[in-house]
């Protein structure tokens, strides 16, 4: 069984950073980010492969950076130069594969909110 639990989510100014936090168990191997914003359907963000490899959402490209200890039990979610339009709830998620799409998403953390707002 994997269990996810989210922390780290914070009202910031445009340009800031912030960084999120999943508490990870039951060793899933892709691991990732989505979001979801008031009115849109969930997103897609970034995941992380049990050997390290990454992809990312285009919008948050140079900017955002998964990575996991190397214990797998921790997942993170370093976010640089906010824009406001990143504002939405944030939720760890463990995909089946190494796809970058919520159609592959087996498990939900319980999300944490981000606002970027000045």
């Amino acid at each position: 069984q994997v269990n996810l639990v989210e922390s780290g989510g914070d009202s910031v100014q445009p340009g800031g950073s912030l960084t999120l936090s999943c508490a990870v168990s039951g060793w899933p191997d892709s691991v990732g980010w989505v979001r979801q914003a008031p009115g849109k359907e969930r997103e897609p963000v970034a995941i992380i492969s049990a050997d390290g490899l990454t992809k990312y959402e285009d919008s948050v490209k140079g900017r955002f950076t998964i990575s996991r200890t190397n214990a797998r039990n921790t997942l993170f979610l370093q976010m640089n130069n906010l824009k406001p339009e990143d504002t939405a709830t944030y939720y760890c998620a463990a995909f089946r594969a190494f796809v970058l799409s919520t159609g592959w998403v087996n498990y939900w953390g319980q999300g944490t909110q981000v606002t970027v707002s000045s």
